[in-house]
C-alpha cells in the first residue's frame, strides 16, 4: 500500500503553532499552588519594592502558603517578603 502525504494546509498549521504555544501555559497551570525553584540573584530579588512593584502585588505571590505562614512565590525559591521585588514582576490582573 502506498500512502499519500497531503500537503499542510494553513489550518492545520495554525492548529499546530497554538496548540505548541499553550503547552507551557497548560504545563504552568498544573504547578500553579507549587513554590519555585529559582534562586533569588538569577531574578535580582530585593526585600524592598521598587516603585508600586511589589510582591504582594504579584500574580506569583502566594501570601502565607509556606511553612509558619511565611510567603512564598510560584517562581523563587524560599520565603520572601510582601514588600520585595524581582525581574520577574507581573501584576495581579484586575
Amino acid at each position: 500500500m502506498s500512502e499519500k502525504s497531503l500537503p499542510a494546509t494553513r489550518r492545520t498549521i495554525l492548529i499546530g503553532a497554538a496548540t505548541a504555544a499553550a503547552l507551557p501555559l497548560i504545563a504552568a497551570a498544573g504547578a500553579a499552588n507549587a513554590a519555585g525553584t529559582m534562586p533569588k540573584t538569577n531574578v535580582k530579588y530585593q526585600a524592598t519594592p521598587k516603585g508600586a512593584q511589589q510582591c504582594s502585588k504579584c500574580n506569583y505571590f502566594l501570601a502565607g502558603k509556606g511553612p509558619n505562614g511565611t510567603n512564598l512565590c510560584k517562581i523563587i525559591a524560599g520565603p520572601i517578603d510582601a514588600t520585595g521585588w524581582c525581574t520577574m514582576f507581573a501584576p495581579k490582573p484586575a
